[in-house]
């Protein structure tokens, strides 16, 4: 299945920016479940292009002059190849072990601990996660605009519902108090449902030797119409566009993504 992705972030600023750094995790790469036929960012001025600590493509973005306004376009054209939900990243040299370390965003708290150890059995770990993971969703359902990026696992659980984003911090938070290695995804997802969010989030936690995915929001671990953007501990590693700033007062951000099966495989 070839897909088309196009995704514009803008931002707007209430006074003059004097100087801004923004980075960009905005550059799928190749795997076993995805092949990337082209892709190109569209940015103010020429970006640094680096590779940071979890093998994600990073852009540096970082702008001198007095600006109110930056406007991010990514598009491309991506193939997805069937065979299942088991990747094989360039960040192989990661031991799995690092994706135990907890963050401000997933640190667990008694609540999540408790939920986690009711539904898990250590003889069936995947079967496991399964039935978290849809306890998960109904203990949290999905709700727009009911939560904000800064909020971690522990307040989302306790508020009892959230987007793609909280669901997977608090499957992550659930997975590494149980000792399983778990790491947040960022990207996107394509579906024929005009209401769907393109840009999305799920889990990937380590077992039997594989990293097994998890979408929360959708419920399933079926993800042969997901794109894989970044990897990370959690959303502030993998997010699609983050940066800092001098000045400019208060911020408005637009984004938006459209990812589209090639007309031709319709």
């Amino acid at each position: 299945m070839k897909l088309t992705i196009e995704h514009k972030t803008c931002f707007s600023y209430q006074h003059q920016v004097k100087q801004s750094t923004q980075y960009l995790r905005l550059t799928p790469q190749d795997s076993s479940h995805q092949q990337i036929l082209s892709w190109e960012l569209e940015l103010p001025e020429q970006a640094v292009c680096t590779t940071d600590a979890y093998g994600n493509v990073l852009h540096v973005l970082t702008l001198d002059r007095p600006h109110q306004q930056i406007e991010i376009a990514a598009r491309g054209v991506v193939e997805i190849i069937e065979g299942g939900d088991r990747f094989a990243p360039a960040d192989d040299r990661l031991s799995p072990l690092v994706f135990l370390r907890l963050s401000p965003l997933t640190q667990p708290d008694t609540a999540i601990r408790e939920f986690a150890c009711r539904y898990y059995r250590e003889e069936a770990p995947l079967a496991s996660l399964e039935r978290l993971m849809g306890e998960l969703l109904l203990k949290m359902p999905y709700q727009p605009g009911s939560t904000r990026v800064t909020d971690s696992a522990a307040e989302v659980f306790a508020a009892g519902s959230g987007v793609c984003q909280d669901h997977s911090h608090v499957f992550l938070a659930c997975c590494r108090s149980l000792q399983i290695p778990a790491r947040y995804v960022s990207g996107y997802l394509y579906s024929d449902n005009v209401e769907h969010v393109a840009t999305h989030a799920w889990v990937e936690a380590w077992l039997d030797g594989h990293w097994h995915s998890f979408d929360i929001t959708n419920n399933t671990r079926d993800v042969r119409q997901h794109l894989r953007l970044a990897i990370g501990v959690d959303y502030l590693d993998a997010c699609p566009v983050r940066g800092m700033r001098i000045g400019g007062g208060s911020e408005e951000m637009q984004a938006v993504a459209a990812v589209q099966q090639m007309a031709s495989q319709q």
